[in-house]
């Protein structure tokens, strides 16, 4: 019924514009004017409206950028999130004038001189030097901040150190699992062909580096002012790893590895202060639509002191003994099964996982 009534709505209302343009027409037709013909009186209007129209749009960018500015990009808790904050800042000190300058320049053209039947336009076909200003000066602007661009991209991109902490994120619909590095720092081997209801992220048991790792689920903790390096993989559609206050987003692609480092700067509890909310949390989510649930795609991200890290790694079980059968296995005939298929799978982990790591 709802539906049936704004259809009406719309109807009546262009058939009211049709008739009122009807009407103009006839009273037109009336005072014996043409209606093909522009007078002075219809430029100084439109000329005038421009002025409006341009004058309201920018009080709206204005306003806009005041209201939802802020909420463009949230705190910096990252050390090259500073650099990147840094270049795009530099970038709107560079456009926002020039935004302003040539829209006010419109409008005082548009305005100043709208056609008027006295007037003759003034010739003029070519000036070298305006020639030269409008192309020299935006090359060497733009130069500049590409050179600056591409100087930040670098060491951001640069190789991780070596004391960095190395830290696999898996992808899967619709969460998120992370593996960290045991003491020696060296993520284990996996391969999908592992894949069990078991071992979820397809980690090697023979290979010695497995042993070590932790794998969970929830939370990722992070020490401040430690060197991460993310590995990222996908079981199975496109995602991507979004961490916003971070400045990091890494897509997670099946049957690939990419990998990017960075180092929190900020912990949540300084954060919280910083923005005045308790409740706050680091976040990575997905940002990439990967199915109906992609919404909820979700880990909270805790950045605490080194100490408070380490007895919180500490609580959770290595990989080995996550392993480790209990009294209650699985029968003897079925795990002598799921044995000679894991022995199978084994054989393919390594020429799986040699590959290089591809860096975005």
């Amino acid at each position: 019924m709802i539906n049936l009534l704004i259809a009406i709505v719309i109807i009546l209302a262009v058939l009211v514009v049709a008739k009122v343009i009807r009407v103009f027409e006839l009273s037109t037709d009336l005072k014996g004017d043409n209606p093909a013909e522009v007078t002075e009186s219809d430029n100084k209007t439109q000329a005038t409206l421009f002025v409006i129209g341009i004058l309201a749009w920018l009080a709206f960018v204005i306003y806009g950028t005041i209201a939802w500015g802020p909420l463009m990009l949230p705190e910096s808790a990252s050390a090259h999130g500073d650099q990147i904050d840094g270049l795009m800042n530099l970038t709107w000190w560079i456009i926002a004038p020039m935004f302003f300058l040539c829209h006010l320049l419109i409008l005082v053209f548009c305005y100043k001189y709208y056609y008027r039947k006295e007037r003759t336009a003034t010739f003029f076909a070519h000036s070298t030097k305006l020639e030269l200003i409008w192309t020299t000066v935006p090359t060497i602007v733009l130069t500049s901040l590409i050179v600056y661009g591409l100087t930040i991209w670098n060491e951001v991109t640069s190789a991780a150190p070596d004391d960095a902490m190395e830290v696999e994120i898996y992808a899967k619909q619709f969460d998120w699992t992370a593996r960290y590095a045991g003491e020696d720092n060296v993520l284990g081997k996996s391969g999908y062909r592992l894949i069990t209801s078991e071992n979820p992220l397809g980690v090697s048991s023979t290979d010695e580096a497995s042993n070590d790792d932790k794998i969970v689920r929830g939370e990722l903790h992070l020490p401040v002012g430690k060197p991460v390096v993310f590995k990222f993989h996908s079981r199975d559609a496109l995602h991507s790893a979004y961490m916003p206050h971070f400045r990091l987003q890494m897509n997670c692609v099946p049957g690939m590895t990419t990998q990017f480092h960075m180092v929190p700067k900020t912990t949540t509890k300084e954060m919280k202060q910083i923005t005045g909310n308790e409740d706050f949390n680091y976040i990575l989510l997905c940002n990439k639509i990967c199915g109906a649930a992609h919404y909820n795609m979700q880990m909270d991200i805790i950045v605490e002191s080194e100490e408070d890290y380490a007895a919180w790694l500490s609580e959770k079980k290595t990989f080995a003994e996550s392993m480790t059968p209990t009294e209650e296995a699985v029968p003897v005939v079925v795990a002598e099964v799921a044995e000679g298929e894991s022995a199978e799978a084994e054989e393919h982990t390594e020429d799986e996982h040699e590959e290089a790591p591809a860096t975005h």
